[in-house]
């Protein structure tokens, strides 16, 4: 005990020295014992012994320092990396301070709160959390609850009109419409099958060169919009451009393609263009002025007109916010089934959110990109249809989940299906021009041009500048055989700049219009259709293109490297010419007249054995020693984009400029019975005549020009080939046309 005490006197050593020397001197006594008090003074007060003031000493507080400072790196780390701030969500609130109407939070809204600078005069904008809330809040003024009751009463009409047409479209689409391709393989075809698949797909005959049809194509690989925020933007901008990327006119098919993901596709992309041999084509009399047109540049130049975001969440969804954000954020990382598995959770447990529903198909519709599934697809698309169906749901999402439903139904070859969704978005949104254009299209993909115009005249009504509607209107004139009255409305279409108008097709056709009425302006548009990067050439028009192939308008066996084809129709020429000549005496009715309107006056008709790959066995009875010689040659018999036909022309027949479809094959035209003179073929700025018992080969994606003013018919033969420079995937893989 008496050490602790000593200790907390503060002098252990001086108390037993003033013991020791206690007996002999008092004052020595005295003084040990009055410097215990001070000693604990010293102690109580942080003293040192040696005089100097206490404290922390330096390496002491560079130690706490550092361990403060890690902490402080750490908890930082640990917020990032463990996702403990939703930043997005932070900054979203931040836009009820937005100041200056730019629908943001920054440093001009800082200067607006702090006096520094004036309020902006433009109106206020909101998040899209946040506007709802806003609008609540204005509900106490009588305007407001006024606009709210209009709101109400929208949606109100538009879930009685969902709720009417949900069973109807519903068992359409169960039952499927005559003639519409149901697919029934959902996993991925390879290459090798695609053959068998695309007879299920598309049957029937389609006739080459057809220029007044309208025709959807979308790659298997398509980039789809599939956000909400993008769609919205797209739609409010009124970029009426279809799905993906390749929706619009098809002048060379009388039937409606389409694609879907058990069909492999090979399609070039955008940027993709035909190199032309330098010696090819001579382009000096082409007449190259300027047309008054926006350039791309300068339409890209334009500063974007910053679009409202789509209210996607009503009330309910409100309070759940937090959850449907974590799944959607799943599905923006491309973490599709790890989404997939969160919404369908969400729906389970809020079977009443309609945003829950949305993100659902969404994820469907990426997973089903993701593995190229059909049956995946159909599943988004009845998904977005429930969505759009549930009670309450905010009227952008039933816009945003019909549109996309019936986006999907085209991809898929549900046509019907597809129109009746359309219908109803006209129906729910009746002064929307954008989805009466969507509406116009799906007439024309049903064929159905006269319903066609019907909508597009009432856009015109009301909006008589929408170049979209005009472009349409006038391929729907020029499809009437209404030449004339489609030039002004192709024209100014294209000229107003208006998203979807820059085509290629609206270029060819309007060329091509102007070139039936002998304007020579036609040139200067196809120059102009060239300069965009939709033709390959002033002559080269064809849509349809692999990239990097050899063009040059004609061509000798050699180059083709089919000579043992071009030989052995030189050394058959006259059974092939008895056969068909048979042909025409027994029954005229087989050979059909040309009904592309291709021609300007005359009689043309045409006998075919095999067309898009496939025999016509029919037919091939009438001429079977021609199709027996022909099937050991499977560069034409397997051409699936080309035919092999006899062609009778009569006295005074002229066929108007055109190209075909695609740079895929070659034509050759073995001469069967040709008169001596009056009978030639322009192909590109070149000029020849046909021989008895030779082949004249060119590529008929240049344009040519036939003439017919000998006195007697004219009867040839046309074998078409695949491009020699294609690969043997390429010829397995390309889609007919």
């Amino acid at each position: 005990m008496a050490p602790r005490k000593n200790a907390k006197g503060g002098g252990g050593n001086s108390s037993s020295s003033g013991s020791g020397s206690g007996s002999g001197s008092p004052s020595t006594g005295s003084s040990g014992s009055s410097s215990s008090p001070g000693a604990r003074r010293e102690a109580k007060h942080g003293g040192h012994k040696n005089g100097r003031r206490g404290g922390i000493s330096g390496g002491s507080f560079f130690t706490w320092f550092m361990v403060i400072a890690l902490l402080g790196v750490w908890t930082s780390v640990a917020v990032v990396w463990f996702d403990l701030v939703d930043y997005e969500e932070v900054l979203g609130k931040l836009g009820v301070y937005d100041a200056d109407g730019d629908g943001d939070f920054d440093v001009d809204d800082a200067k607006v709160l702090l006096g520094l600078k004036e309020r902006s005069t433009s109106e206020r904008t909101f998040p899209p959390e946040e506007a709802e809330t806003q609008a609540e809040l204005e509900e106490q003024a009588p305007e407001g609850a006024e606009a709210q009751n209009v709101e109400d009463e929208v949606k109100e009409q538009i879930q009685s009109l969902l709720q009417e047409s949900v069973h109807t479209d519903h068992d359409l689409e169960a039952d499927g419409p005559a003639g519409e391709p149901q697919s029934e393989v959902e996993d991925f075809l390879t290459a090798t099958d695609s053959d068998d698949r695309f007879e299920a797909l598309e049957p029937g005959t389609v006739h080459e060169d057809t220029e007044d049809s309208y025709h959807v194509e979308e790659t298997a690989s398509q980039n789809h919009p599939n956000d909400a925020e993008e769609v919205m933007s797209e739609q409010e901008s009124s970029d009426h451009g279809e799905a993906v990327t390749d929706d619009g006119l098809q002048q060379h098919a009388e039937e409606v393609r389409h694609e879907d993901y058990d069909e492999p596709v090979y399609e070039p992309s955008e940027n993709e263009r035909i190199e032309i041999s330098d010696n090819a084509i001579d382009d000096s009399n082409i007449i190259s002025e300027e047309i008054n047109v926006a350039s791309v540049e300068e339409q890209q130049d334009t500063p974007p007109v910053k679009k409202k975001k789509p209210k996607l969440l009503n009330k309910f969804d409100k309070t759940i916010k937090a959850e449907l954000d974590a799944a959607e954020k799943l599905r923006k990382r491309g973490k599709i089934e790890e989404a997939v598995s969160a919404f369908e959770e969400l729906v389970r447990r809020y079977p009443q959110s309609p945003r829950a529903r949305y993100g659902k198909a969404q994820c469907e519709d990426d997973l089903a990109e993701k593995q190229r599934s059909n049956e995946v697809l159909r599943r988004a698309i009845e998904t977005y249809q429930e969505a759009a169906s549930l009670p309450d749901a905010p009227t952008d999402l039933v816009k945003l989940s019909l549109k996309r439903r019936s986006e999907r139904q085209q991809f898929l070859g549900h046509m019907r299906g597809s129109l009746l969704t359309l219908q109803r978005l006209v129906q729910l949104f009746p002064s929307d021009t954008t989805l009466k254009n969507d509406l116009g299209v799906g007439y024309l993909l049903m064929g159905d041009n006269d319903s066609a115009k019907k909508v597009y005249e009432e856009v015109l009504n009301v909006t008589p500048n929408d170049g979209f509607a005009k472009v349409h209107y006038g391929f729907i004139l020029k499809a009437q055989n209404r030449i004339a009255e489609s030039i002004p409305y192709l024209k100014e279409g294209i000229e107003s700049g208006d998203p979807g108008t820059d085509d290629g097709r609206f270029y060819f056709h309007l060329g091509d219009a102007m070139q039936r009425v002998g304007n020579k302006e036609a040139y200067k548009w196809y120059e102009l259709g060239h300069k965009r990067g939709h033709f390959a050439s002033v002559w080269q028009r064809s849509l349809y293109n692999v990239n990097g192939l050899k063009a040059q308008p004609w061509w000798t066996p050699r180059e083709t490297g089919y000579t043992e084809l071009v030989k052995s129709l030189e050394r058959n020429w006259k059974l092939i010419r008895d056969e068909g000549l048979m042909v025409m005496d027994k029954a005229k009715g087989l050979f059909l007249p040309e009904d592309e309107n291709l021609r300007e006056k005359g009689d043309w008709s045409q006998f075919t054995l095999w067309q898009q790959g496939r025999k016509n066995e029919n037919a091939c009875k009438g001429a079977p020693k021609t199709c027996t010689l022909l099937e050991k040659f499977s560069e034409t018999t397997g051409c699936r984009r080309g035919q092999i036909k006899y062609s009778i022309m009569h006295p005074g027949t002229h066929v108007w400029p055109h190209t075909g479809p695609t740079n895929c094959r070659l034509r050759m035209h073995l001469g069967l019975v040709i008169p001596k003179e009056g009978c030639k073929i322009r192909c590109a700025n070149e000029t020849r005549s046909w021989e008895e018992g030779k082949v004249l080969i060119f590529d008929d994606s240049f344009e040519h020009e036939v003439w017919q003013d000998a006195s007697s018919f004219r009867l040839i033969f046309i074998v078409d080939v695949w491009h020699p420079e294609l690969t043997p995937q390429q010829r397995r893989s390309l889609p007919a046309i």
